[in-house]
């Protein structure tokens, strides 16, 4: 015996369908690439896309063939998403930040059909292109009035869409069939390829609309930092398509200024990024006297929000922070970091605590610490093992079976992240696997260390590495930048963590820097730091 209930596949174009019909009138702003800002809405995105979707079907791609965009957060990489995905074919973000070898390695290994990009990408576009045995069309995406002159044989965005009616009907396919295609960003050998389903981007979209995930209603009006091409930008597009939200898009551009005037001027209640863009949101506003507008929440994730950061967020800005965690695999939000009613009615120090873990997991993601030997730990919140989730939008297998099996024998898989959880469900990374010290036998979190010294005023960004030694295997060297103007010595910081940390916790080292390297996802490039520091102390 079997449910009486319909079934209606979980396909993404029918998030866009319900904005359009529901939400139509509701902006979706973009700092365009060209200059100015851009007003669109979702009803005039849903009539786009599905012109944009008969234009791709007249260029010869068909189900289940790999699309890439290599974009910003533009009205146009939205249509991008449902166009391609809707027709039946595979959205493959990619990451114009990371070297061109590894471009044209993921381009080459999805096999992607047709490239579109942004304007102001074009050089590097012509760079690679030569290597893109597979791209048969690329198109820049910009109007005729922009369209640059090359060297290639280039489409125009604008053109393709004129051309086109928009009676295009969406592809009735299985929801299991593929929808989106992101890579890893290759840290540990080539980056693998992540295949979402339509399937999972629908339930992965449920699951983030929580009132203790992202909360976002019709009313909300988000401002995603995290890049489109960033792991589906932690599901954003997605989620406020399925309440009519506003977004707001700053296209290339990422500074604080740009960022903080599309903020108050917008209205933006709403927001989602990395650290490193509140360190420079942070800086920006006290340097000049402002303040966030209206904006009401701020999702931090990609590494771990310092407390501080929380805090003067928190207290000096009246913008709640959400601790998120999560990872491409996983589609990509795994935790979010809402205080549940237990403690709501803690000490505001304990809830600053909380809100500095990552989170808990959503329904639909189960997660669990284990030890060397793959058994279970307990959930004390102290016990520190590796972190292993299963769930509705977590990976089964890489792209094209690269790496080989990815699960264990009870589908279980290894995040490759260090970490606790706590009787509530709280989980806490304290490092990446390859990223934690091993110091006498004992593990020190690099994440914990950096996000104290962060806590220092003169302090603008911190990062901590192991260092070998002779006797202990590895001790923790920290690197800091100071504030511009600030004075801050070795022993001035070292005396600032003395009571903060176990005492076997302390650097052996502070070195100043002025920059710091990240990768292209904006998390701190560890290896190159190691790489940089690898003889660091050995005289002593």
């Amino acid at each position: 015996m079997i449910g009486s209930m319909q079934e209606w596949p979980l396909l993404v174009w029918k998030l866009l369908d319900h904005a359009a019909l529901n939400h139509g009138d509701r902006e979706i702003v973009t700092q365009t690439v060209e200059g100015p800002l851009h007003r669109s809405n979702w009803r005039e995105v849903h009539a786009r896309a599905k012109r944009l979707a008969k234009a791709l079907s007249r260029l010869g791609v068909k189900q289940g063939d790999r699309v890439a965009t290599m974009a910003w957060n533009t009205h146009r990489h939205v249509e991008c998403w449902y166009a391609i995905s809707g027709m039946g074919a595979v959205a493959h973000t990619l990451n114009p930040r990371l070297f061109q070898d590894q471009i044209v390695y993921i381009v080459s290994h999805a096999e992607d059909r047709v490239l579109f990009f942004d304007l102001d990408l074009l050089r590097l576009v012509e760079a690679i292109a030569p290597r893109l045995e597979t791209v048969e069309h690329f198109v820049v995406m910009t109007d005729r009035a922009h369209m640059p002159g090359s060297t290639l044989d280039l489409l125009c965005y604008e053109e393709l869409i004129a051309a086109e009616s928009a009676d295009f009907q969406w592809a009735e396919i299985d929801e299991t069939a593929p929808a989106g295609l992101c890579y890893t960003s290759g840290t540990t050998g080539d980056p693998k390829g992540v295949l979402y389903s339509h399937r999972s981007n629908v339930l992965h979209t449920l699951g983030v609309l929580g009132v203790d995930a992202l909360a976002m209603s019709s009313r909300s009006v988000v401002l995603p930092v995290v890049p489109m091409y960033h792991a589906n930008a932690w599901g954003i597009p997605y989620a406020a398509a399925a309440v009519g939200a506003k977004i707001v898009m700053g296209g290339p551009h990422f500074d604080p200024e740009t960022l903080h005037r599309l903020t108050v001027d917008e209205g933006v209640t709403l927001s989602a990024g990395v650290p490193t863009v509140w360190f420079g949101m942070l800086n920006y506003m006290e340097k000049h006297g402002l303040d966030l507008g209206k904006m009401e929440r701020a999702v931090i994730g990609g590494s771990a929000a310092p407390r501080s950061m929380i805090e003067t967020l928190e207290s000096r800005y009246g913008v709640t922070v959400v601790h998120a965690w999560g990872m491409t695999e996983m589609s990509p939000v795994g935790t979010i970091g809402a205080i549940c009613a237990a403690t709501a009615q803690e000490p505001r120090e304990r809830q600053l605590d909380i809100k500095s873990k990552q989170g808990r997991p959503l329904f639909g993601v189960e997660l669990t610490i284990r030890d060397d030997a793959g058994g279970d730990l307990p959930r004390d919140g102290k016990t520190v093992g590796y972190l292993s989730a299963r769930g509705a939008w977590v990976v089964k297998h890489y792209f094209k079976g690269d790496g080989g099996t990815v699960l264990d024998q009870d589908c279980w898989f290894d995040t490759g992240d260090i970490a606790t959880i706590d009787t509530r469900g709280y989980v806490q990374i304290t490092d990446r696997a390859k990223d934690v010290i091993k110091s006498g036998g004992e593990w020190i979190s690099s994440i914990m260390l950096e996000n104290i010294a962060v806590g220092h005023p003169a302090v603008a960004e911190a990062a901590v590495i192991g260092i070998p030694h002779p006797k202990w295997d590895e001790r923790p060297l920290l690197i800091l930048i100071r504030k511009t103007g600030a004075g801050l010595s070795r022993d001035e910081m070292l005396a600032y963590l003395s009571d903060k940390v176990a005492k076997w916790w302390l650097p052996d080292d502070v070195v100043f820097v002025d920059s710091l390297p990240h990768t292209a996802t904006g998390k701190l490039q560890k290896t190159a730091l190691r790489e940089q520091f690898r003889h660091h102390g050995r005289s002593s």
